[in-house]
């Protein structure tokens, strides 16, 4: 007779108190320096009148899900090394499930439609327009959401199914169904199988459709001038830094057999605080119109 679990306890990064009080340190910082630097796109894109263009109609929704999926994972990571307290409610987990997967599906399918743009703004540059209308680039940001939506339901709907009966510790620092199969009092070869064809699937047919992108891109830059050719190179080089940086952690992580290893969590702090992160500053260091825009704003204001 299974017994029901009503709350779980995240083992977080390590027990070790000495090192709990560095993890409070450096997460709270990168956490902040995350939320700054995605709210500073959010207000400049929206604010900015030379910003218009679809490339950043698309960025600033990925930045918005870089600052959401890390709200859902970073402050009760640093709360509970500070605290020492990392119980989390059945309910709150299956919410945790549910949001990470939401905005991590979102943020993959934003960085399929930014990849999208550049490929229409350098192999159809005359179509551009017509191609990117305000209309469409609205259309796929919703289908983006909806499919974002259907993808974390389905999570949630397998996380739900699955019975514990009294081991609650959760060897992770944030509640995902991996670490969850492994308390689940139940043969859970089938769900893994549906994970992975879930998960797995959506990361790695994501990373290879956007690699394909990127190829013909690349190979049809030959026909540039070497300006065009040098600023496409740029803004592609900064995307591929993303998708690399995003994808190669997800597809470590959802794409093998139901084990876990001790790097598990280091790996997920790359996808879940480290691309947040780095995404502004990505897009910022590395694109001149943001930058620009950026000074303009903020020095007016000051």
């Amino acid at each position: 007779m299974y017994i029901s679990v009503t709350e779980f306890i995240l083992f977080g990064l390590t027990q070790d108190a000495g090192k709990q009080k560095a993890i409070f340190g450096v997460f709270l910082i990168l956490y902040l320096a995350t939320l700054l630097g995605n709210f500073l796109i959010l207000v400049t894109i929206k604010t900015s009148k030379t910003l218009g263009s679809p490339m950043y109609f698309f960025l600033f929704y990925l930045s918005f899900a870089d600052a959401c999926l890390s709200t859902t994972i970073a402050p009760r990571l640093i709360v509970g090394a500070i605290t020492q307290k990392n119980t989390i409610s059945y309910n709150e987990c299956m919410t945790q499930v549910f949001a990470a997967h939401f905005f991590g599906c979102l943020e993959i399918f934003v960085l399929i439609l930014m990849a999208f743009d550049r490929y229409i703004a350098i192999c159809k540059p005359l179509r551009y327009t017509t191609i990117m209308s305000q209309h469409v680039c609205s259309v796929l940001m919703i289908v983006s959401w909806v499919g974002s939506c259907i993808h974390s339901s389905a999570q949630i709907f397998l996380a739900l199914r699955l019975p514990f009966c009294g081991p609650n510790v959760i060897d992770h620092y944030f509640c995902d169904l991996q670490p969850l199969l492994k308390l689940a009092c139940m043969d859970t070869y089938v769900i893994n199988l549906l994970l992975v064809s879930n998960s797995g699937a959506i990361c790695t047919v994501s990373f290879i459709i956007l690699l394909i992108s990127y190829v013909v891109i690349l190979y049809s830059l030959r026909n540039h001038s070497t300006e065009g050719r040098r600023k496409a190179l740029s803004t592609c080089t900064s995307h591929f830094i993303v998708v690399v940086l995003f994808f190669g952690p997800c597809i470590f992580i959802y794409t093998r057999p139901p084990t876990t290893f001790p790097i598990d969590k280091m790996v997920a702090v790359f996808y879940t605080i480290g691309t947040p992160l780095l995404n502004p500053l990505i897009y910022t260091l590395r694109n001149v119109e943001v930058k620009n825009a950026m000074k303009k704003l903020w020095c007016s204001k000051v």
